[in-house]
């Protein structure tokens, strides 16, 4: 995988990885990233909700996944470059970045069963002649913006406008490697942003379209949710004194107003309130984990906690898929959909990492785990309050075996207004 990842944390270990951790751990918990991540997510969600309005005014079905995957890499990208590359346009264009972003990420992810890739490799054919060209694409983007960042930083310092230095994780970090001791080149640059791309996309955008799947399939559940979010936006409009705007459904200019003010009104503590809207997406992740399985290589001889031997060079992989379907993890109701599993008097009760793998446990849990339940309860709440979603009519809903648990097929839908 190096050839994508380079020296980025998920492929580096030791100091190298180490150091990374500690740099990103702190940046993650920084108020100013946060509050950028709130402004982009709220913005493609948004940008997403005017798609969707669109379509349901003239009745076209649309495949909920591909969408949910242009707004996901947008928002990364803004977030973590500060650019704005535009894949959730209304026409839904095509993008060179995000079409060898893809294709490099299968083949690379391919690479695990072939045992010719090698040597495909060294004669330049096939899938890995392919990998090179796009590698060459992601690489010129990249370090192109690497760049263009480094002078607009060196700009602003110059011009003595240091408040326009951006808040996107690119600019943070050309910050930090400029410290005497940070030996950072652009090639370190790079892989940090691209490990942020490839952590922060594909693994949301599916974990949305299988929440999507589950709340239409789950009558009950899409009315609880619906409930609480017209509840919250009846008692936060009233806390901030906003006078909500009339909605009609039959109108696009009343209905895109109003969304736009109930959008207005969810922000990092605000949804932290949505308790049902947390467990919705937390059970969603314990059937369909965005990763569902983990291989970790064996540096040594070992014995695990049960007696079972392992060996230095092999390889061990745990299943999240399957820990979350367990009995006798999560009682004889494990496979069903429940997202009162996670409450407790109405409030959202969490379970140990080492029970609910999907983020991980121990010293690899996943660093953005906030950011990615921001941006998922930002998009949902959005969706659910304002529309309902219904299956096309024998849309095969299948699952696509690669490193994420995303769907064969898409997810094609058709949509209708709410008030």
């Amino acid at each position: 995988m190096e050839v994508l990842l380079g020296d980025g944390i998920f492929n580096a270990d030791g100091e190298l990885w180490r150091k990374q951790r500690k740099t990103a751990s702190f940046e993650f918990a920084s108020k100013n990233l946060r509050d950028f991540s709130t402004t982009v997510f709220r913005e493609y969600s948004l940008k997403l909700s005017a798609i969707l309005s669109e379509a349901s005014f003239h009745n076209q079905e649309v495949d909920m996944q591909d969408l949910l995957m242009r707004m996901t890499l947008d928002s990364i990208c803004k977030v973590g470059f500060g650019v704005e590359i535009g894949t959730l346009a209304p026409n839904l264009p095509d993008n060179h970045f995000a079409q060898s972003f893809d294709n490099a990420n299968i083949i690379v992810t391919l690479r695990f069963i072939d045992p010719l890739w090698k040597i495909k490799k060294f004669l330049n054919v096939g899938r890995e002649a392919l990998l090179d060209k796009c590698i060459k694409m992601i690489d010129d983007f990249t370090y192109s913006v690497i760049r263009r960042r480094k002078a607009e930083i060196v700009e602003a310092r110059e011009s003595g406008r240091k408040n326009m230095i951006k808040h996107d994780i690119l600019s943070r970090f050309i910050e930090l490697s400029e410290d005497m001791e940070s030996n950072s080149t652009d090639k370190n640059l790079r892989d940090v942003v691209l490990n942020f791309v490839i952590a922060g996309r594909d693994t949301t955008a599916t974990t949305l379209s299988w929440a999507t799947y589950m709340i239409m399939t789950h009558a009950d559940v899409a009315e609880k949710l619906y409930l609480e979010l017209k509840t919250f936006e009846k008692e936060q409009a009233k806390e901030e004194n906003v006078s909500l705007v009339q909605c009609d459904t039959e109108d696009s200019e009343s209905f895109k107003k109003r969304v736009t003010q109930f959008a207005g009104l969810l922000n990092y503590d605000s949804l932290g309130r949505l308790y049902y809207l947390h467990a919705v997406i937390t059970e969603t992740l314990r059937l369909y984990p965005a990763v569902p399985q983990d291989p970790k290589g064996i540096l040594k001889d070992d014995v695990l906690p049960d007696g079972t031997k392992v060996r230095a060079g092999g390889m061990v992989t745990y299943v999240p898929y399957s820990m979350g379907r367990m009995e006798y993890n999560w009682g004889p109701d494990a496979t069903s959909f429940k997202p009162e599993r996670w409450l407790k008097d109405g409030f959202f009760q969490n379970a140990s990492p080492f029970k609910f793998t999907a983020f991980q446990a121990g010293p690899r849990i996943c660093l953005g785990k906030d950011s990615a339940y921001l941006q998922m309860k930002m998009a949902l709440a959005i969706l659910c309050r304002f529309y309902k979603f219904s299956l096309v009519p024998g849309h095969p809903v299948k699952y696509r075996m690669m490193t994420i648990l995303s769907m064969a097929h898409g997810l094609k839908l058709t949509i209708a207004r709410r008030s």
